[in-house]
């Protein structure tokens, strides 16, 4: 039997390309998505377009509208507290866990990552700050040696990645995160696991609070 060779799986890479088109602003809340007019620009027969239009739907990027076909969807503020206080729960566990389990080669990438997310706020460059804060926090995730938190965790951080991006283009002088970030991977290093928590738990619950702030017709 041939051994087949490993390919990138197509439906995962239109998921990204088109999770990459809203991230940027290129496509706009509210606005029609075409799966025909999506699979001839990126090239691809219209059934990897449908499974991933599938996937984002089930995610909260898009939505059906009546009479319009598929469009991105409109943040729903309740909906962002809700994802927010399910990550707050998780991953102030998930943080204490990690402060018992970190080894000397992942303090070291998370520090790294430190540096990049730090990086991308000075150069203000939106995808790179949220693929930044993605990164961290599953890194946070693997640490913590619980296999079943990424998986729990995945459809979450995607809904987040469309909150922040949403917020981010929206302001001129976007927050700067990493000085929590810091001070929670400084207490995972440090094997703090109940300071990891509390401060994992406290990061999550006040940027709820500015996000949905922030998304309200009047901010």
């Amino acid at each position: 039997m041939k051994t087949i060779a490993p390919q990138p799986n197509l439906v995962d890479q239109v998921k990204e390309a088109l999770l990459e088109e809203v991230l940027s602003g290129r496509i706009k809340p509210g606005e029609r998505v075409i799966q025909e007019q999506i699979a001839q620009a990126l090239g691809v027969s219209r059934q990897p377009v449908q499974q991933a239009f599938l996937l984002l739907r089930n995610q909260g990027l898009f939505e059906e509208a009546v009479g319009r076909g598929v469009v991105v969807a409109h943040l729903n503020p309740k909906h962002v507290r809700d994802v927010y206080d399910i990550r707050a729960a998780i991953e102030g566990m998930a943080c204490r866990r990690a402060a018992n389990l970190v080894t000397d080669a992942q303090i070291a990438q998370g520090h790294a990552l430190l540096y990049a997310g730090r990086k991308g706020v000075a150069a203000g460059h939106v995808t790179q700050m949220i693929a930044s804060d993605i990164k961290f926090h599953e890194l946070i995730y693997k640490v913590s040696g619980n296999q079943l938190v990424e998986a729990t965790m995945a459809t979450h951080l995607t809904y987040t990645m469309r909150v922040m991006s949403e917020v981010l283009l929206k302001d001129e002088e976007p927050r700067d995160i990493w000085a929590q970030h810091t001070e929670i991977w400084e207490a995972i290093e440090r094997r703090d696991g109940e300071a990891a928590e509390r401060l994992a738990t406290t990061h999550l619950l006040t940027a709820c609070d500015f996000m949905v702030r922030r998304l309200m017709p009047s901010a």
